[in-house]
């Protein structure tokens, strides 16, 4: 009896501890805002998307665009030994050769040409046979083989390559090709499931899962023009060229790159989205080459000082540097110092996004570009015109005088003479003060002037000799910040000087 009582009472007991427990859970829970890790059945599916559940299965989507993706092995022939054993370049000198010869490489083993074989993917976009790749997939290729995944193979021609995108087309003599219909790259979400086919390392139609990790990565350093698609979809060497498709088989980017520091996947994997890559395709099909559309401005990136001193809310937009002459931009007034941020209707966040869209526009078509000068907003049209293949690549002072006590304190200038401008490369008629050195742990140095650059403005006002500088640090308070104009080789960039 006395044993019930106490397995009651200790029963009782841990049942209201039980019960506290549970209360103060759901109390902290709600305090910390804590989620559910597993979460509901409509939580999980609404974080999926549209047809997409816990239980999806890729098996038709694998199946319908696996046979587009094919296998590109190329070969070129190099002269010269791969051991570097001599100088590239040393045995096919005239010199050399006349007292070695040929029994030279032959006793000693030397090949006096080699063969490079290398591997890649591609994807055929047409049922004719054009296949989209790399450009360092088949770049100095002397003979391209494609292998389909129904074990067929062909001789690939090359059409064309755009080494400034990394995109090249090739063709096969073949028709009623399974293909992989194009997709709206411009449509992507971080966040999204996606499909990486290709054949890395030699193993054919490998497939890979992961999700959209970014959009719109540029400065990569991989390319001229770059508006990666980032993923997590596990890449690795051979996977150059492949598909990259979204939940419905469409193809939203040509896989390009990694970022990795064993040479094998780690996480980052960045493709070419495939509304660029079809602007490049159809370019080098119906021309030959890519044509690219200019508007004849030099922009940077507004930066939180600049845009506090254009008095903007925002450090978006592409700020114009430089208006060049006779340039589309010219004739549409545009003028320094303007903030482009919108382009077509599109809102421009960042001067790539805007070098990207101009060079993807059609020549001769009018686009309406949206700026804001001196803080209101305004819209001009400006009729793109093709980008030039020349851009697709004394007042008695003391010299080496030093900038007064403010912002620009710790800048050595020099008045701009003719004989100064020419070694400068710049162009005659050229004005401003030369900035002949600066001091390293100056404010100068840190906003990023270089010596050689030439200060054409300070806070918007015309510097044409160093009394000039004088004049208007004088006018700058102590704490005041300083916008300059230089021309650096001949391009105009406007920095912030900061006390």
């Amino acid at each position: 009896m006395i044993i019930e009582r106490r397995s009651f009472r200790l029963g009782l007991l841990a049942g209201l501890f039980l019960f506290a427990g549970v209360i103060a859970g759901i109390v902290l829970s709600s305090r910390l805002d804590w989620m559910p890790v597993a979460g509901s059945a409509e939580n999980a599916a609404t974080a999926l998307p549209p047809g997409v559940g816990p239980s999806t299965n890729f098996v038709p989507i694998v199946k319908a665009v696996t046979p587009a993706v094919v296998n590109i092995s190329t070969t070129r022939v190099v002269k010269g030994p791969s051991g570097g054993e001599v100088p590239p370049g040393f045995m096919d000198d005239p010199f050399f050769r006349q007292f070695f010869g040929d029994e030279f490489f032959k006793r000693f083993g030397i090949p006096r040409e080699r063969r490079e074989n290398s591997l890649g993917s591609g994807v055929i976009v047409s049922p004719d046979g054009y296949i989209v790749t790399n450009n360092h997939v088949i770049a100095k290729a002397d003979e391209i083989k494609i292998l389909l995944n129904d074990k067929r193979e062909f001789t690939g021609k090359v059409i064309g390559t755009d080494p400034k995108t990394d995109i090249a087309v090739v063709k096969i003599d073949a028709k009623d090709l399974p293909t992989v219909p194009w997709g709206d790259s411009d449509k992507l979400e971080v966040g999204e499931y996606i499909l990486a086919i290709g054949n890395p390392f030699a193993l054919n139609s490998t497939v890979t899962m992961g999700i959209v990790s970014a959009v719109g990565r540029a400065n990569v350093g991989i390319a001229d023009y770059e508006d990666f698609i980032q993923t997590d979809a596990a890449i690795n060497p051979g996977n150059s060229g492949g598909a990259l498709v979204n939940v419905r088989g469409e193809l939203v980017g040509i896989n390009t790159a990694i970022f990795s520091r064993s040479g094998g996947y780690m996480g980052i994997g960045f493709a070419v989205p495939a509304n660029m890559t079809r602007a490049v395709m159809d370019s080098l099909v119906k021309h030959g080459k890519v044509t690219r559309g200019w508007l004849g401005v030099s922009i940077q990136e507004v930066t939180q000082n600049l845009a506090k001193q254009f008095g903007l809310d925002e450090a978006k937009g592409a700020l114009v540097s430089e208006v060049l002459p006779d340039s589309p931009a010219a004739a549409a007034g545009l003028r320094s110092g303007d903030v482009i941020v919108g382009f077509d209707g599109k809102a421009v966040d960042s001067p790539t996004l805007l070098r990207n869209m101009v060079a993807q526009t059609p020549i001769g078509r009018s686009a309406r570009v949206e700026v804001l000068r001196d803080g209101k907003r305004q819209t001009l049209s400006v009729k793109i015109a093709e980008q030039p293949k020349e851009i697709a690549q004394g007042d008695g002072e003391e010299e080496g005088e030093t900038a007064p006590k403010t912002a620009l304190a710790g800048l050595e200038l020099r008045n701009l003479t003719p004989e100064i401008a020419n070694q400068l490369g710049l162009k005659p008629g050229a004005s401003g003060v030369v900035v002949t050195a600066v001091a390293p742990d100056s404010s100068a140095a840190a906003a990023g002037v270089e010596p050689g650059d030439v200060i054409m403005e300070i806070n918007r006002q015309p510097v044409k000799s160093i009394n000039d500088v004088k004049r208007l640090s004088e006018k700058l308070g102590k704490n005041e910040s300083a916008l300059l104009l230089v021309n650096r080789r001949g391009g105009k960039l406007f920095l912030v000087v900061k006390p």
